[in-house]
C-alpha cells in the first residue's frame, strides 16, 4: 500500500544505484588510468557510474575539470600515511635503523603500482593540464617533502642530525632513496622494477649516504 508520503516524495534523478562523490571519483580514475586522458570519455564514466550524462557533467563541468577532481581525490586519500612513520621517526633512538625503516616505507608506498600508474597519468597530461601537475606536485611530493623536513629539524635539535637547512637535506634523503628505483619503473612504465633485495641495498646504502653528509661530527679528541 502507497501512503501519501511516498506518493508525493519526489524521485531522484538518474539511474538507480549511481555513484556519486569519492565513488564516482573512483570509477572515473580506474577508467583514465585504463583507457589514457585522450581515450576516456565522459559517456563511458557516466556509464560505469551508473549515472546519466547530464547528471555527471552537473557535478564535474567538463573532462578536465574531471580529471583534477580525481587526482585532487587521490592525494587527499592518502594525505595522512605518513604521518605514523614520521611520528616514529622523530621518537627514534636509533636513527640509522629508523631512516633504513622509513626507506622502506617509501620505496612500498611510492613504487606501488597504483602510485606509478596516477603519476604516469599525471606526467602523460603536465604539458597539456600543467595546472594540475603542478597541484599533484605540491599536494603530494612537495607536501610529504616539507613534513620530513620538519622532523629533520627535530632529530638536528635533539643532536641526531647536524644542523643546517632541513627542507635541502628532505630532498636529498627523498631522492638518496627514490631517485633510482622511480626513474626505472617511469622510463620503462612500470616494466621494469628493482628486486625486494635490490631495494634493501639501495636503502641501506641511501641512509649511509645521507648520514655521511648529516651524521653531527663529534670533536676532535684533544692531544694531551
Amino acid at each position: 500500500m502507497t501512503t501519501a508520503s511516498e506518493r508525493t516524495r519526489p524521485r531522484r534523478r538518474g539511474r538507480p544505484g549511481g555513484l556519486e562523490g569519492a565513488d564516482l571519483l573512483s570509477v572515473a580514475r580506474d577508467i583514465l588510468l585504463r583507457e589514457g586522458y585522450a581515450a576516456a570519455t565522459m559517456d563511458a564514466i557516466a556509464s560505469a557510474a551508473r549515472i546519466s550524462k547530464q547528471t555527471l557533467y552537473r557535478s564535474h563541468a567538463s573532462k578536465q575539470e574531471l580529471f583534477a577532481a580525481v587526482v585532487r581525490d587521490w592525494v587527499d586519500r592518502g594525505r595522512n600515511s605518513m604521518r605514523p612513520h614520521l611520528d616514529r621517526l622523530r621518537r627514534t633512538e636509533d636513527l640509522e635503523q629508523a631512516l633504513i625503516d622509513l626507506a622502506g616505507v617509501l620505496h612500498a608506498a611510492v613504487l606501488s603500482p597504483p602510485v606509478v600508474q596516477m603519476r604516469s597519468l599525471v606526467i602523460a597530461e603536465a604539458e597539456r593540464f600543467p595546472e594540475i601537475a603542478a597541484e599533484y606536485v605540491q599536494r603530494s611530493w612537495e607536501r610529504n617533502e616539507a613534513l620530513l623536513a620538519d622532523v629533520f629539524a627535530d632529530l638536528a635539535r635533539r643532536g641526531l642530525l647536524a644542523a643546517g637547512d632541513a627542507g635541502t637535506a628532505a630532498q636529498q634523503f627523498t631522492w638518496l632513496v627514490l631517485g633510482a628505483p622511480l626513474d626505472r619503473i617511469t622510463l620503462t612504465a612500470g616494466a621494469s622494477r628493482f628486486s625486494e633485495e635490490q631495494l634493501a641495498a639501495i636503502a641501506r646504502d641511501a641512509v649511509a649516504t645521507f648520514l655521511a653528509r648529516w651524521r653531527p661530527v663529534s670533536p676532535a679528541p684533544k692531544q694531551v
